[in-house]
């Protein structure tokens, strides 16, 4: 279980109030699937994601990443317990889908990424170390179920 100062709290729920899930999320989602091509395998019913401009337009992408934006106001929530709020997630991710847990990092980074270009300044080094900390534990809350 990871401990939060008050400070931690505060600056994930801070950085998570400026982040626009509409936005985010796709871009998110398509900076993996561009940066990262071997994991357009785990996308095979969004259709054609070959290249960077498919990926951009594609509908299924944005609005998966969306998806998991919102995901992640769970683990806002759940500052205490992320494991156990992931649980069935990790479980879907391990039995069903069979995501590599890496891709989990992976989109931790591009989220990151993707939020540090949107809130510039406003996300500074410290506060970024805080943000990196909070995925860093969602990351091992969804591969938890892969031990």
């Amino acid at each position: 279980m990871v401990k939060w100062t008050d400070k931690e709290r505060s600056t994930v729920q801070d950085v998570w109030g400026k982040v626009n899930i509409d936005e985010v999320g796709p871009e998110a989602l398509a900076r993996v699937l561009i940066v990262y091509p071997w994991t357009e395998r785990y996308f095979g019913r969004f259709g054609d994601i070959f290249n960077a401009t498919a990926v951009l337009n594609n509908a299924k992408v944005a609005a998966h990443g969306k998806v998991v934006l919102k995901e992640l106001d769970t683990a806002v929530k759940n500052m205490d317990n992320i494991r156990g709020a992931y649980a069935a997630l990790s479980r879907l991710h391990y039995e069903k889908l069979q995501v590599d847990p890496d891709t989990f990092r992976l989109l931790a980074d591009c989220i990151t990424i993707t939020i540090a270009c949107k809130l510039k300044s406003a996300l500074d080094p410290q506060a970024q170390a805080t943000w990196q900390k909070f995925l860093s534990a969602v990351v091992e809350a969804m591969s938890s179920q892969y031990d």
